[in-house]
């Protein structure tokens, strides 16, 4: 059996897409009706995460940042002893009025509700900024260590990502997704995020892509991917962390090692 990158390997199913696109648009429709006074589903809400980045397979979580009005900001960022708690909780008391006999918890920096059909959503509020050239950044609550407030560009990571899988013709997202597909089935009791998955792949991929419809390829199969563990074993191997695609933000790498060798050498057999 290969362990290969798939061409348009991992899909989603359409009927999972339109569940995803249902739900979304519910939990963003009950949190703009409280903090925006608006019954839209598609306002200050965007998927972020590897839903966001194209590289979700079906058994990924979905994310969603829905940013707040500036002045909730002001609100919580007042309060003596983590307020970035009791914002969480004040969202996740909205959408558990929407959903009663769905899990809804407050964990860390989102809110999380998992369904009873397996589908896992986390929500993270947020506040948007901006820089000296006009690039939209967000500010959102982690509650842990006391509480502080972090940043986040994922718009930047989007463009990045959707940019080289353009380039390349499809075989980043394909590495990607497929990545996932092995963490998931065959090393799950490992920790391996996402972000790191994405980020290491954008980094690693260097020159390779997939041929254009009229095209050969004189490469021989499996050299790709020993080409990804490679380049795992001689250089990112020995760092702490990558750089996300785009926003260049800091990305944790040593709670993943151990997973990410495990399924790039899986996939050079």
């Amino acid at each position: 059996m290969s362990f290969h990158v798939l061409k348009h390997g991992e899909i989603i199913p359409m009927d999972t897409r339109t569940t995803i696109s249902t739900r979304y648009k519910a939990i963003t429709k009950c949190v703009n009706r409280e903090f925006w006074n608006s019954t839209s589903d598609t306002a200050h809400s965007l998927y972020v995460g590897s839903y966001g980045r194209g590289t979700a397979i079906d058994t990924s979580d979905i994310d969603i940042l829905i940013e707040l009005p500036r002045s909730e900001y002001d609100r919580y960022d007042i309060y003596k002893g983590n307020g970035q708690s009791r914002l969480l909780q004040a969202v996740k008391t909205v959408i558990q009025a929407s959903y009663p006999r769905t899990d809804v918890r407050a964990d860390g920096q989102v809110v999380k509700i998992s369904f009873i059909d397996g589908i896992k959503f986390e929500v993270l509020p947020a506040f948007a900024s901006w820089d000296w050239y006009g690039n939209t950044t967000y500010q959102y609550p982690d509650s842990n260590m006391g509480g502080n407030w972090r940043s986040t560009n994922p718009k930047a990571e989007q463009d990045a990502m959707r940019s080289k899988n353009d380039s390349d013709y499809g075989l980043l997202f394909d590495t990607c997704k497929h990545m996932r597909y092995i963490r998931d089935n065959y090393y799950s009791s490992y920790h391996l995020s996402g972000i790191v998955i994405d980020s290491f792949v954008y980094a690693a991929i260097g020159g390779w892509s997939w041929t254009q419809p009229s095209s050969t390829t004189s490469a021989p199969a499996g050299d790709y991917e020993k080409h990804l563990y490679g380049a795992y074993i001689n250089t990112y191997r020995y760092l702490t962390s990558l750089s996300a695609p785009g926003s260049n933000q800091p990305v944790d790498l040593s709670s993943s090692k151990d997973c990410l060798e495990k399924v790039l050498f899986k996939m050079t057999q």
